[in-house]
């Protein structure tokens, strides 16, 4: 790639008319709401969240995954599902809206996975926002969630996990899900959590359990 071909794809970046895709794939929602459910998966890749715990840490440079036209991605969702998630790494990291436009354009249903760290950009039809110590969501994202999705490492997760369930939607969907390499250790721990606060659920990584990406 010549200096050039770099600039235009940084500006293209920059815009939105490419992101970069770490990858792309069909399979089964593993978590929250829309457990068991077909989707087509986009993960994006760069992320300056830093969770410690993350299970996809390579997405977390964005140099390493290929500048990717969102036009050519809303053409690869539209041959295998009716519904797309948009996941990362962090996707607000970059403009969303020619993502979801194209996406859109296409009559596909579109779910986002976000820490809500970045400003929103791009049209959503579900938004599981799932707060992170490190950067934790900006205020506009509480409004727009429809799930709230807690990972929980250790028991003081509950009590951040309750400080931002005070600020969602009446209607949001409150979820915690075990950090999968503590799961034998705070599972015990939600589950009677939720039994004494049953406004919440238990989201649990299926996917892991039954070997499909």
């Amino acid at each position: 790639m010549n200096v050039h071909d770099k600039e235009v794809n940084e500006r293209l970046v920059a815009d939105g008319r490419y992101v970069p895709l770490m990858e792309e794939f069909y399979t089964i929602q593993g978590e929250g709401f829309h457990t068991g459910k077909a989707a087509y998966f986009v993960r994006i890749g760069g992320c300056d969240v830093g969770c410690h715990w993350c299970d996809v840490k390579e997405s977390w440079n964005a140099a390493l995954h290929p500048p990717t036209a969102v036009e050519e991605i809303a053409e690869h969702a539209a041959k295998h599902s009716s519904t797309v998630v948009v996941t990362g790494g962090e996707p607000l990291t970059w403009n969303m809206g020619p993502l979801t436009k194209a996406l859109k354009d296409r009559g596909i249903t579109i779910h986002l996975e976000t820490s809500g760290s970045y400003p929103v950009t791009g049209v959503w039809d579900w938004v599981c926002l799932s707060p992170k110590k490190t950067k934790p969501p900006l205020p506009e994202w509480y409004a727009l969630a429809n799930e709230l999705k807690v990972i929980v490492y250790n028991r003081h997760d509950l009590k951040w996990a309750e400080m931002h369930a005070e600020r969602v939607g009446e209607g949001c969907l409150l979820y915690l899900q075990p950090e999968w390499s503590r799961r034998k250790e705070v599972m015990p721990m939600i589950a009677e959590y939720v039994m004494a606060n049953p406004k919440w659920r238990v989201s649990l990584q299926t996917h892991k359990y039954i070997g499909i990406p």
